[in-house]
């Protein structure tokens, strides 16, 4: 079980963003210490391109967790975090039936938890892939005035709207051989995590941060 994280040093909206120091500790530590204390995860992979980057994760002491120098040509703005996934994978020659466990940086609010509840459902064997998704109680509606997901002519209260899964980005599950097949993070009979409403922001842009240590405050550091 490889959890793989892929972290660039360019970023153009924050600056090293993921080893910013984020409610006191760089960013790409919250998910790395997640999974250190998560005991389905045998290894945590760090790809990256930084120096900066590297020193920081390497300085910590982990237990699981091992930097992967990532290609100059896998790192630049235009290159997939599929192709990234695909040469670590080419490079360690991982087994076809090895699960891989693609985690965001960006999305900080991940707890051990929520990686154990997910790989559990995943190893229920239903799903070849798996994605993480929050529920959104928004009203949704297409350019051409219809709406997408309710009758606005019977509008329900929000306590009795499902409303829709959206992707919030967090982490992804497939296999090894799945990836090389589809080379996609996901692929065949796609299973979904619901994740609490508060993981669905993701950091992008400076607002995110402020936004985003709030949530951290109030939700997983109280």
């Amino acid at each position: 079980m490889i959890a793989f994280i892929p972290v660039r040093g360019g970023s153009k909206s924050i600056p090293l963003k993921n080893i910013k120091p984020f409610c006191g500790k760089p960013l790409v530590c919250w998910n790395i210490e997640a999974l250190e204390a998560c005991p389905l995860v045998d290894k945590i992979i760090v790809a990256t391109d930084s120096d900066e980057i590297e020193q920081v994760v390497t300085s910590r002491n982990y237990s699981k967790t091992h930097v992967y120098r990532r290609s100059a040509e896998n790192a630049c703005d235009t290159a997939s975090t599929e192709s990234v996934m695909l040469e670590y994978i080419q490079y360690a020659q991982l087994p076809h039936d090895a699960i891989f466990m693609l985690v965001q940086a960006t999305s900080p609010l991940t707890q051990t938890s929520h990686f154990v509840e997910a790989l559990q459902q995943y190893e229920e064997g239903e799903y070849d892939s798996m994605l993480t998704c929050v529920r959104n109680k928004r009203f949704f509606w297409n350019e051409d005035g219809t709406s997408m997901n309710y009758d606005y002519r019977h509008r329900p209260r929000r306590q009795e709207f499902d409303g829709m899964l959206m992707e919030n980005g967090a982490f992804y599950i497939n296999t090894v051989g799945n990836i090389l097949q589809s080379g996609n993070r996901l692929s065949g009979k796609i299973g979904i995590y619901e994740m609490p409403e508060y993981t669905s922001f993701e950091i992008d842009e400076p607002d995110d941060w402020q936004v985003m240590e709030n949530l951290m405050q109030k939700h997983v550091l109280s």
